[in-house]
């Protein structure tokens, strides 16, 4: 089944405001605010500032916000913020979640062997990870930079040191609300399945909604006007960043556990759970939203301690060489190159 590629049916998306989105962009902020104040003390304070919160709030809904920016730009990145899984738990009928590549080039090959490719299923995993990656990097530069000004024996470039940190906040912001979105995506059921927008063109025995406005209908108007902040926040679970790092297993489960939520999705809406008025659909709503906020709150607590490990500049430089004071980082920084 194609995504929504027929004229007819692309004309039926752009009808509705919504439909192809992870969440409305009212669930994206909700989930990137409560992440934020969620951020244990280890965190830099710029972090924890209210005005950072808010910001990442808004720059969690930018890839939905810069949709449709032409058709280049859209047709290289629209495919990243879904995964088609099937019934039987594979990318049409190539790797399962559990098993995914650790990189697109290899997923893309693992697609073609069975006839397919990432643009008809879907590269949502590798946004995450890519967005992490780059969430950890821009960390081990914060790390090195802070320490940078502050070493009195580096002095004589402080002033760059300091411009470049805060250049460095900025950019961390940025990074922060991609993965955000990217994680968001992930916690919605409906972006983890070919299933995504009513039943489609698949044996339907239980005979589930088609409706084809199903997608927009949970992630969009349910939330918007049943979900508070509150309630997401309170939803959450308690920490538990990876010690070893983001990797693709990680990522391949979380995504896994969304997609269990499909069949309950669709068997709530067969019994009225999404119609107004009824707690069922605020509560499955709820519950995912405080799933992919405890989500991000994890993975950025993972990336600021996995910068540790990192290089930085070029020519590279270990980030522990510099916090330990061995290595002035102001050639590789300023591009000595």
């Amino acid at each position: 089944m194609k995504r929504f590629l027929a004229a007819g049916a692309a004309a039926l998306v752009l009808a509705l405001p919504g439909t192809v989105f992870g969440w409305g962009g009212s669930g994206h902020r909700m989930i990137g605010v409560a992440a934020m104040r969620a951020l244990p003390a280890e965190l830099p304070a710029f972090l924890k500032a209210p005005q950072a919160i808010v910001d990442v709030g808004e720059f969690s809904r930018e890839p939905d916000r810069i949709k449709r920016a032409g058709k280049a730009f859209d047709s290289d990145r629209d495919q990243g913020h879904f995964l088609d899984l099937g019934d039987d738990g594979t990318v049409f009928g190539g790797p399962k979640a559990s098993a995914l590549p650790g990189t697109r080039q290899d997923y893309e090959k693992a697609l073609q062997a069975v006839g397919s490719d990432s643009w008809k299923a879907g590269y949502l995993p590798y946004s995450i990870l890519e967005s992490y990656q780059q969430l950890t990097e821009d960390f081990a530069y914060w790390k090195a930079l802070k320490f940078a000004e502050s070493n009195p024996a580096w002095v004589a470039h402080k002033a760059f040191f300091t411009a470049d940190r805060v250049r460095r906040e900025a950019q961390i912001l940025v990074a922060i609300g991609e993965l955000s979105h990217f994680v968001g995506d992930g916690s919605q059921p409906l972006h983890v399945t070919v299933h995504f927008n009513g039943w489609g063109d698949y044996p339907n025995p239980a005979g589930y909604s088609t409706s084809r406005t199903l997608h927009a209908d949970f992630e969009g108007a349910l939330v918007r006007q049943s979900v508070t902040q509150a309630e997401v926040e309170k939803a959450m679970r308690p920490l538990a960043a990876i010690d070893a790092g983001l990797d693709m297993p990680h990522v391949g489960a979380y995504l896994a556990a969304s997609g269990a939520q499909v069949i309950p999705l669709y068997e709530m809406e067969k019994a009225g759970g999404l119609k107004a008025g009824d707690p069922r659909g605020k509560t499955f709503a709820v519950r995912q939203l405080g799933l992919g906020a405890s989500e991000l709150r994890d993975l950025i607590v993972t990336a600021w301690r996995a910068a540790d490990r990192q290089t930085v500049g070029w020519r590279p430089v270990p980030v522990t060489d510099i916090l330990s004071g061995k290595t002035d980082p102001y050639a590789a920084f300023y591009a000595i190159d």
